[in-house]
């Protein structure tokens, strides 16, 4: 019924009710579903990209339908809103993987993720070179292996990958990976590309000797994968004695030459080691054989030993036959060549020769292949992402005619960015999330600036670099936002800047309150715990310091002050003495009292900023910079997942024996954050075995040491060699360089170049030329100068903007060229 239903309807895309959808489905079958609610509008970006992988999803047995969700529809698939941002894949009636629709973002990411969830017993997806390692050795002698580096799952060269092992899937083990660590850790070259090598695992018997591997070089496209495998399945040397005019293999077939290494009798077995030298060094590039001279009627040049014949094909005939004939007669050419070397030389010259008279025959129109790739990863991303619609009417655009009268008239959120700018235009992102989340709650308005457009604005309010977030309230100065540039953080900063901090707390019930988070319920999942100042009332240069901490640390943490008449109240309860801070630790469920006398606001903001970080912390990119201003070594507990408990226990009852004051204890879980294979890989020659324990001295000298592996993780051990460290018994393993991370270039001042930018185009517009026209410009014409000096200042900096990418392209290739010499 099925296969009847979508014959009707042909390539476009079906739209069915629930019911209808899941009647269709058929034991065995894969289909992918989008649920939506009936009258609501979706996604057209999303339903068009959705629409174009009918086809060729088709084409491997699996369906695709729209499913229409009605309200009474009880479905577990048409419940919440975030329910209907996602698209289902079954096979039968059994759920097989959801997938969130932003990750579906175009053709190839559908088809990718599609065919990725359905092969998962064909395609084995690996992390770490040990896994590539132990795969390889399982494989020895009973299958090849195709494995391939794609940067990102859904892209095109993803698709690709995934096509193929569609078709070859069951023949060759398909390894793929994104890690660009295991790829260096091969030794491949270019790694910004994606890549596919072949590993000849089953002629391998001898489980000590390592698999040879061929790099296919071309572009990872589904025709040059399957020209690449065709290549590998065909014999490394074939043997022949008839004229080479007339032999034809599958690498003509292919478009690719054939090389004859020519032997006779008396040297035929040193002639049979080179051509399979050859054959080796030209695996994928050319087709390999071994001519017998001595059984050749056709006479060779006397001199000759080798023999190169290219694929030419003969278009204009008529005659099926004679064409053939004429295909196979193609000129050959005899050469004296007595280098190995040279023979790959001339093979790949030639075939260099092909590929741009083929480029000159294309149309010039036709877009460069590799014009997605950018030089830089978020300006790669923000293109990739071009075709994505942001519902940007959740947030108000502002003008130099609107912005003071709009964030005047209410409390405002601004983000000024760039319009072309890829950070700009990666963080609106995030800022459109935010206002998703925000739009059915009453909080603060947010709005945007595009300084490209209003350069005016944005010098008035100080803004010079992109992309900037400031809040402003009435009757205060505006605060700007200094967090990551991610949905959480900022989402984070704005809830907490619905109240002003320090809140002043009137009496000892509203104190216990607002300890208990009651006072502040809806705002405690983004705080760690309200912080309460406790003051008597003639403590005025102490309040001062601590009100002054509290704007400052506002949006990151709730601070309160108390210093009424009855404040020993709380001050006795809590074993407190004036002036004191109080910490709720809502985890914990206990609440900390700190000293303040003689202490300056920074240094109260550093106070309250250390109280709140974790004991034994897991290390994220985003937390690291907090950990490393503490100025101690680390001591880093490395872990491919969650931690065993005897290691914490371990370790945190040295922290509460204040045996590791002088370091920073913490774990680092590589499945949460891959980086952390990078950074073991610094520090040793090959990935070590998990869980492991190091000491990092990251601020004074760079030693890098290893707790010993066959020791176990237990409080003496652990305490013994710390012992050993500190009396300089230890080696370390590695020293970090002494190196400075800063920017490759200095940041630019993007609105001085737009001022410099004016002054020119007003020269420009100098005496003479009002002399010439005699006429004073209308305001319509005024308007319209306005729009041209925006255009032409907007085009300057893309200018700037691609000088400056290039530039740093170039220099990186010529630093990648200093290195390979």
């Amino acid at each position: 019924m099925m296969n009847i239903f979508y014959k009707s309807v042909g390539d476009s895309l079906p739209e069915l009710s629930p019911q209808k959808y899941f009647n269709t489905l058929q034991p065995g079958k894969a289909s992918l579903a989008y649920f939506c609610q009936a009258n609501s509008p979706s996604p057209s970006i999303f339903l068009e990209e959705l629409n174009e992988a009918v086809k060729p999803l088709q084409n491997y047995g699996i369906s695709v339908a729209k499913v229409n969700c009605v309200k009474e529809e009880t479905s577990r698939y048409c419940g919440k809103e975030k329910d209907l941002m996602k698209a289902y894949l079954f096979r039968g009636n059994v759920l097989l993987r959801e997938f969130p629709t932003d990750t579906l973002f175009d053709v190839n990411a559908i088809v990718a993720h599609v065919l990725f969830a359905l092969l998962f017993n064909e395609v084995k997806y690996i992390t770490t070179l040990e896994d590539l390692q132990n795969m390889e050795n399982a494989l020895k002698g009973k299958a090849d292996i195709a494995f391939s580096y794609v940067r990102a799952v859904g892209t095109p060269e993803h698709r690709a990958v995934m096509e193929a092992a569609f078709v070859y899937g069951t023949t060759y083990q398909f390894v793929l990976t994104t890690e660009i660590a295991l790829l260096e850790s091969i030794g491949a070259k270019d790694i910004e590309y994606a890549h596919l090598y072949f590993f000849h695992c089953k002629v391998v018997l001898d489980l000590t000797q390592l698999c040879r591997r061929t790099l296919m070089e071309q572009p990872l496209t589904t025709l040059n994968i399957h020209q690449f495998i065709k290549t590998m399945e065909a014999p490394l040397l074939t043997e022949v004695a008839e004229d080479p005019q007339q032999v034809s293999t599958v690498h003509l077939q292919l478009g690719l030459p054939l090389v004859f290494i020519v032997s006779q009798q008396a040297t035929y077995e040193a002639d049979r080691r080179t051509a399979e030298w050859v054959a080796w060094r030209l695996l994928g590039k050319a087709g390999v054989l071994l001519l017998m001279r001595d059984s050749l009627a056709v006479d060779i040049p006397q001199h000759t030993n080798v023999i190169f014949k290219r694929e030419e094909m003969v278009f204009g005939n008529q005659n099926p036959v004679k064409d053939c004939e004429l295909h196979l007669r193609v000129p050959v050419e005899f050469l004296v060549l007595h280098d190995i070397d040279l023979i790959v030389s001339h093979v790949e010259n030639n075939m260099h020769i092909e590929e741009i008279q083929e480029g000159e025959d294309e149309d010039h129109d036709m877009e460069d292949p590799d014009i997605d790739i950018q030089d830089d990863e978020v300006a790669e991303t923000v293109h990739r992402d071009r075709k994505r619609q942001l519902p940007l009417e959740l947030t108000v655009e502002l003008t130099e005619e609107t912005f003071n009268a709009t964030v005047m008239a209410s409390d405002s959120i601004v983000l000024f960015y760039a319009g072309w700018q890829a950070v700009s235009m990666a963080f609106l992102q995030s800022y459109i999330d935010v206002a998703i989340k925000l739009k059915d709650t009453p909080t603060m308005l947010l709005t945007r600036v595009n300084c490209a457009d209003w350069s005016g604005v944005c010098t008035k309010h100080n803004v010079t670099e992109f992309p900037v977030v400031k809040m402003y309230k009435e009757g205060g100065n505006p605060v700007s936002y200094a967090g990551m540039l991610g949905t959480e953080d900022l989402l984070k900063f704005i809830q907490l800047n619905r109240i002003s901090c320090p809140v002043n707390i009137t009496s000892v019930q509203e104190a216990e309150e607002y300890l208990s988070g009651e006072l502040y319920q809806d705002l405690l999942s983004y705080s760690r715990g309200p912080v309460l100042g406790l003051f008597s009332p003639t403590m005025t240069t102490a309040k001062e310091d601590f009100t002054e901490a509290g704007n400052y640390l506002r949006g990151c943490v709730i601070t309160g002050i108390y210093s009424e008449e009855d404040v020993l109240i709380l001050s006795n309860k809590y074993a407190a003495t004036l002036p004191a801070l109080l910490l709720a630790r809502h985890k914990g469920g206990k609440i900390e009292s700190i000293p303040l006398a003689n202490t300056h606001a920074e240094d109260i903001v550093q106070i309250i900023k250390n109280a709140f970080l974790e004991t034994f912390p897991e290390i994220t990119v985003e937390n690291l910079p907090t950990y490393l201003r503490l100025q101690k070594p680390l001591l880093i507990l490395f872990s491919d997942g969650s931690i065993i408990p005897q290691y914490k226990k371990a370790i945190l009852t040295l922290v509460k024996e204040k045996h590791l004051d002088s370091l920073t204890p913490c774990w680092l879980n590589l499945k949460n954050t891959p980086v952390g294979r990078g950074i073991l890989q610094a520090y040793f020659d090959t990935l070590p075995p998990l869980p492991l324990l190091v000491v990092v001295n990251l601020h004074s000298g760079g030693q890098v040491f290893a707790f010993p592996s066959d020791q176990a993780i237990s409080e003496q051990n652990l305490l013994l060699w710390l012992k050993k460290l500190e009396a300089g018994l230890e080696s370390h393993i590695t020293i970090l360089p002494a190196q400075e991370w800063k920017p490759p270039l200095p940041a630019y001042d993007f609105l001085s170049m737009m001022e410099a930018a004016a002054s020119r185009h007003s020269a420009r517009k100098g005496p003479e030329y009002m002399k010439e026209t005699g006429v004073q410009e209308s305001d319509e014409e005024q308007h319209e100068d306005k729009s041209a000096i925006r255009k032409e200042l907007t085009e300057t900096l893309r200018i700037k903007h691609w000088n400056r990418s290039n530039w740093f392209k170039e220099a990186e290739k010529s630093s990648r060229h200093d290195k390979e010499l």
